[in-house]
């Protein structure tokens, strides 16, 4: 029976979501990916869009001109990516973070372990968002684990499925995914290059409900398919 392993996925994914566009990938400006990472919170992307078209549009996407806001101003430009205030609130605290580190590419050379402790302390900033700086903002490899990840792998039958624990998933993923499938690649772009296609595939295919299995290339072996052919191997 057919099977398939780790590289298999991310080939898989690659082939088929690979020509989409990923709005932190290669590699976007580290402050415009932080307020986005923190923007996105509880909201669909297309809403983050729109604050960071408005943040633009008012030259705010930087540290120093952020910080020279009004609380009541950066409130009315984070308004569409919703729970504004509370957003804003966040994006102010992150900027406390930078001053106190003394800028923000003092704090994103900080090594990963280290980082992701900062972050965590800061208001609003939770694994997640934290892990997303490290790796799309410090460029640093660290394994993002989000919703799309869980669903995905859930549905093939890998991961601790007993739990939706972030740190579980993180440490499954961590011990069982290779550093890099193809010779040369950096850890850090194969985590980030397999968080975005995990996160497409869920978003055009791999459907919380209805999902387009029939347009899907692991549908013949997908335990979490109408009808599944053959087990997935870990």
């Amino acid at each position: 029976m057919a099977t398939v392993d780790i590289r298999d996925i991310y080939e898989m994914l690659d082939t088929m979501h690979g020509r989409r566009g990923w709005h932190w990938w290669p590699d976007g400006d580290p402050f415009e990916v932080i307020v986005g990472c923190i923007l996105v919170q509880n909201t669909m992307w297309t809403n983050v869009e729109r604050a960071l078209a408005r943040l633009r549009e008012a030259d705010a996407l930087t540290p120093a001109a952020m910080s020279a806001l009004k609380p009541d101003e950066l409130e009315i430009l984070v308004q569409p990516s919703g729970q504004f205030r509370q957003k804003a609130r966040k994006l102010r605290a992150f900027l406390a973070l930078v001053d106190a580190r003394g800028g923000l590419e003092p704090l994103l050379v900080i090594p990963p372990p280290e980082l992701r402790v900062a972050l965590l302390a800061t208001w609003g900033i939770g694994e997640e968002t934290a892990d997303a700086i490290v790796l799309y903002a410090s460029r640093q490899a660290t394994v993002v684990i989000d919703a799309y990840a869980q669903r995905f792998f859930s549905r093939l039958g890998l991961g601790p499925t007993h739990t939706t624990k972030y740190g579980e998933w993180q440490r499954w993923f961590a011990a069982t995914f290779p550093k890099s499938p193809h010779e040369g690649e950096s850890p850090r772009d194969y985590y980030a290059r397999f968080h975005a296609l995990t996160t497409m595939h869920c978003k055009h295919l791999c459907l919380k409900t209805r999902p387009r299995c029939g347009d899907c290339a692991f549908h013949p072996v997908c335990p979490g398919s109408p009808s599944p052919h053959a087990p997935i191997e870990p």
